[in-house]
């Protein structure tokens, strides 16, 4: 029998064939374009706009990077302000807010450049010009100012963190900056107790100062410290327990 003869339409070149090789050669253009944007090993995330930067475990935004270098700041004057309070204060509850301050921030600061660390993000070394003149006011006050001095800037300080933390929490695409969201919000939300606790909070300073503020404690003008006569009665606090953080 002879070998019947191509028929029209029919081979790799045309029809079907034509479809699949078209196809193919789509998805190996979009495979190519979409290469250069994702991560590599020994590289860092690459910039997919002006702002927001792709990384292997989502999407990090600026917001999302704005709060990794504000939880590394907060470290850095928190945790010296805290070892202050429990060698200046007067009584056993600023003393106790300020061992809550020291294992709450030394806990997040690892956990903070750990996370930088794996996303490549430069982070701070030394607390900012304003966080350095609140440090200087709380090394100059003693007695019962200090105690009111501490108490109410710091609590000022962590009601404006506790906001950036829920709406960081709130909108972030990526893993790593929504579990350092959890851990950050358990550990503000044991300052703010801690601080309050100390009997020295003025609440119509803390609502006067939320209502008003626009942005982080980072950048807002320095707390002035009410004065008030007496403190509250001090509450008991448990000592502050913090979850390690996740196998690396």
């Amino acid at each position: 029998m002879r070998p019947r003869p191509p028929v029209k339409g029919r081979g790799v070149v045309s029809g079907t064939g034509l479809i699949v090789t078209c196809l193919t050669a789509t998805l190996a253009a979009l495979v190519f374009s979409l290469w250069p944007y994702t991560d590599r090993p020994g590289t860092g995330p690459d910039v997919l706009s002006a702002q927001t930067l792709r990384t292997s475990y989502g999407p990090l935004s600026a917001l999302d990077q704005d709060f990794l270098v504000k939880v590394r700041l907060a470290g850095l004057w928190e945790l010296p302000a805290g070892r202050q309070a429990q060698a200046k204060g007067t009584t056993p509850a600023v003393r106790t807010a300020g061992r809550h301050l020291v294992e709450g921030h030394a806990f997040l600061d690892e956990r903070v450049r750990g996370v930088a660390a794996r996303l490549n993000l430069a982070l701070p070394d030394e607390p900012s010009d304003l966080q350095k003149q609140w440090l200087e006011t709380l090394d100059s006050a003693q007695g019962a100012e200090y105690d009111r001095q501490f108490a109410n800037v710091l609590r000022l300080a962590h009601g404006r963190v506790f906001s950036l933390v829920a709406l960081v929490r709130a909108s972030t695409r990526n893993s790593l900056v929504r579990d350092l969201a959890d851990d950050a919000g358990t550990t503000v939300l044991d300052h703010i107790r801690a601080l309050e606790a100390t009997g020295y909070v003025d609440f119509d300073a803390v609502a006067r100062d939320m209502a008003t503020a626009s942005t982080p404690p980072t950048a807002a003008p320095a707390p002035a410290a009410p004065s008030i006569p007496a403190p509250y009665p001090a509450t008991t606090l448990a000592p502050p327990t913090f979850r390690p953080p996740p196998d690396q």
